[in-house]
């Protein structure tokens, strides 16, 4: 899925700010917790809040993740 993710981060950029973690990586064990990371892969969608707006779990097609952008861009 990483190279669909990255040609969707490359046509939203300026629109979306895409953030990656590492789910392996035990100094992100708090941020996993606090959003309730349980599967990979797992995508959130957050506004500038940082309050989940969409979960995405398992694998997502490319027209799943822009139907939701569509949502919040304006």
């Amino acid at each position: 899925m990483a190279p669909m993710v990255h040609g969707l981060e490359a046509k939203y950029y300026g629109k979306i700010k895409f953030a990656f973690l590492d789910a392996d990586d035990a100094n992100t064990d708090s941020f996993q917790r606090a959003l309730g990371f349980y599967y990979q892969p797992e995508f959130y969608l957050l506004d500038a809040n940082g309050k989940v707006l969409k979960k995405f779990i398992g694998y997502t097609s490319q027209e799943d993740f822009e139907a939701e952008f569509a949502k919040y861009i304006q």
